[in-house]
């Protein structure tokens, strides 16, 4: 009985619309080019948008859109559309998201009153019309940029963000919350809306917001835009299928053709004399919205939200008046819009698109095409997908998880080789983190790929459920380190911190592409406890660098094609003094081989003798920083190590290199409390510090968040390129040096 006066109240409100609304009724100068993008026909390239876009010209800030009426809020939204699409072309970003939300942004913008009202944009990967509509149209040629706009929604960038965003599921508590404070605080408006995926109300947080605002009656308006896309490509084959990791989209289309729903659609027939008389005449419209307010329904009306829908989320004629009579509702219910849409849409390209062109680079608007450089070398992410599929072939008990990121860790890859064993769980990492835990109990070896920035949102799982326990779970952190464009909410800057006070756990990180794969097969062998493979964004370095730089001999010049185990905890020395090939030479006394910068003195001293330590990719940067120093200085030697290990650590690799330097310098590509606090925390314990004859430096990424930037620039803000790493050895050194401040503010 209380679904059933609840969903016929929804009943009500929904098809009010059809009889009220409050948009001006006024003749338009402007002939909208289409008036129902969602029905246009894909005619084929070149693909071309308006020469001009008069109403968009005129529209700066949301109160600028108040006196359109609705014909021109098609045009407005036509015009808003290709302003994205050139504006997208020219920089690169998130695409698609934002396509599919046209209609919704403008109807949103159109009916609220920003920023007394708030409108927050979960992930908000989907934010860019939001941005054009809010004053910052005209900077979208800094998008995601050094000292431009984020590719994401930023409170100290516009008074109309009303909540930063990069992580998914977080709009609704955060709704919720400011719902609350509007009702707290007595102030005279209190319209919240959230705009939620159906990917990320895949993520737990989602539900329990959604638990704690019917339970509350918090006001708010949670708009569920439904697009059928789940995860990043949709359609990776896994275990589940091609089809979305959800179970919801499923269960909605269920109800559509239950018994229960044809049986409530033919009561709903009868319901004239509930209605009032007005109604009444739009009651031949009830059985549409009778299936729209069924289909979910249940599920939402039972956590305490008001559900009406689903509606065209490209129809702006549906929403606004929806949108409008919820916003003039006196109810303090919660309430749950359900649009669908089209993500995509508008752009045949995108559309087609098996990934529907998520985030872009440049390209083509007539075709489409992407613009990209051809890469001398496989992405990292390529690397460890297929190194992992030469793991699972040797051994069946390899399987892969992903929390809806199948493109960005390469689990797209290895689902092509082996659906039946590729787990996508949706937006849920907590989940992912214990479901790896499980299949390791019964003796699986589960490759739990999720992003750096993403594990935290697992944080408790790793030590409750798989490092307290033991369990051997691989967990692969892609994207560590500063990740360049996408910013502060994605960087993998903490987990070395956030991972290395945990027991139990060892972690490692490759310095280049064939330590990746060695690193894989390492993680494959290893039973007796959990793993951590951490790995950046990037590609490999390719045969002559790794050769030329790092000193490796390659059969036929060639990276070799599968790796092999190493053993744990164990470092390696890559220079000796005078450089990667003294390795390979009989060593003076004072421990130089490089005869033409003269034996007899460089680092004859312990004090001008220097070992640089180094865990991960920044090991590149070391050897030339090596390089540098030696060609400059010939009395200073320097040793280059690569760490491998985190946990364990090599403690006579560390010993060694105490013994035989005066200077230690430790680079890394975290934050404080990682790899270098680690170091420093065994040498202070083993007395190494005690003499005093030991300088030591720890190399990380300053205590602030980086924003968007290529990553270059984020290391050169950092101080961890290079001749950053050279000044701060020649400091040590006593060597005089330009002064020049480690972090370069971005204005």
């Amino acid at each position: 009985m209380k679904f059933l006066s609840s969903t016929i109240a929804a009943a009500i409100l929904a098809t009010s619309s059809a009889f009220t609304t409050t948009l001006p009724r006024r003749t338009s100068s402007i002939q909208p080019t289409s008036t129902r993008l969602h029905d246009t026909t894909d005619n084929g390239p070149p693909y071309s948008g308006p020469a001009s876009k008069p109403i968009l010209d005129t529209v700066n800030y949301p109160h600028d859109m108040k006196r359109l009426d609705m014909k021109e809020l098609k045009q407005l939204a036509h015009e808003l559309r290709w302003e994205l699409i050139e504006a997208v072309s020219k920089t690169g970003g998130h695409f698609s998201s934002s396509l599919g939300v046209i209609e919704l942004t403008v109807a949103l913008h159109y009916v609220f009153d920003m920023p007394e009202d708030d409108i927050i944009w979960d992930v908000a990967h989907q934010c860019y019309p939001h941005k054009m509509l809010t004053g910052r149209r005209d900077r979208f040629p800094t998008l995601r940029q050094l000292g431009g706009i984020s590719g994401f929604c930023k409170r100290k960038e516009s008074e109309y963000d009303s909540f930063g965003a990069g992580h998914s599921s977080t709009s609704i508590s955060a709704a919720q919350g400011m719902s609350v404070a509007k009702s707290l605080l007595n102030k005279r408006k209190n319209n919240c809306i959230a705009v939620i995926g159906d990917g990320a109300i895949t993520g737990g947080m989602a539900y329990e917001a959604m638990n704690n605002a019917g339970y509350l009656s918090s006001r708010m308006i949670v708009v569920l835009n439904d697009n059928g896309q789940v995860s990043l490509p949709t359609g990776t084959q896994t275990a589940g299928g091609v089809r979305p990791a959800s179970q919801l989209s499923a269960y909605t289309s269920n109800l559509i053709v239950s018994k229960p729903f044809q049986d409530f659609r033919d009561f709903a027939k009868s319901l004239n004399r509930l209605f009032p008389e007005n109604v009444q005449d739009v009651n031949k419209r009830l059985d549409e919205y009778a299936r729209g307010l069924v289909t979910g329904g249940t599920v939402f009306e039972e956590l305490g939200f008001f559900y009406v829908g689903p509606i065209d989320g490209h129809d702006l004629d549906n929403m606004v008046p929806i949108l409008e009579k919820l916003r003039d509702s006196d109810s303090t219910k919660p309430v749950l819009l359900h649009i669908k849409t089209n993500k995509g849409q508008g752009y045949p390209p995108a559309l087609a698109a098996s990934d529907k062109m998520h985030g872009v680079g440049k390209f083509d608007i007539a075709t489409g095409i992407q613009v990209k450089g051809k890469a001398a070398s496989p992405s990292l992410t390529s690397i460890f997908a297929n190194a992992m599929i030469d793991a699972a072939t040797e051994d069946r008990a390899i399987v892969g998880i992903t929390a809806a990121m199948p493109g960005g860790t390469g689990m797209d890859i290895f689902g092509r080789r082996f659906p039946k064993r590729t787990y996508d769980v949706g937006i849920a990492e907590q989940h992912a983190v214990t479901f790896a835990a499980g299949m390791a109990c019964e003796g699986l070896k589960p490759f739990c790929c999720i992003y750096s920035t993403f594990m935290q949102r697992g944080y408790d799982q790793v030590v409750h459920d798989v490092a307290i326990q033991n369990l051997p779970v691989r967990m692969i952190l892609d994207r560590a380190g500063v990740v360049g464009n996408d910013g502060p909410t994605h960087h993998g800057c903490y987990d070395l911190a956030y991972l290395g006070c945990i027991p139990n756990l060892t972690i490692m990180s490759p310095s280049d592409e064939i330590e990746l794969k060695n690193m894989v097969m390492t993680c494959a062998a290893f039973d007796d406890g959990p793993t951590v493979l951490r790995y950046p964004r990037g590609v490999g370095y390719g045969a002559e660098k790794l050769q030329n730089l790092f000193g490796y001999e390659l059969e036929n010049g060639e990276v070799p094609a599968k790796g092999e185990v190493i053993e744990i905890g164990k470092g390696r020395i890559i220079r000796r003094p005078g450089g990667i090939h003294a390795l390979k030479e009989e060593l003076t006394a004072n421990g130089s081989s490089d005869s033409r910068m003269g034996a007899g003195s460089r680092g004859l001293l312990k004090e001008n003798r220097i070992a640089i330590l180094t865990l991960g990719t920044r090991l590149s940067e070391a050897l030339v920083a090596a390089d540098e120093i030696e060609g400059a200085n010939p009395d200073l030697a320097v040793t280059v190590a690569d760490a491998r290990f985190m946990k364990p650590l090599d403690e006579d690799l560390i010993r060694e290199l105490s013994d035989n330097n005066g200077i230690i310098v430790t680079v890394e590509e975290g934050s404080i409390g990682g790899f270098g606090d680690h170091v420093l925390h065994f040498l202070s314990l083993d007395g190494a510090l005690d003499d005093g004859e030991l300088k030591f430096r720890p190399m990380v990424l300053p205590d602030t968040y980086f924003e968007a930037a290529t990553q270059y620039e984020q290391y050169e803000m950092a101080g961890l390129n290079s001749h950053h790493i050279r000044d701060t050895v020649l400091r040590l050194a006593n060597v005089k040096v330009e002064a020049a401040p480690v972090l370069a503010e971005a204005e």
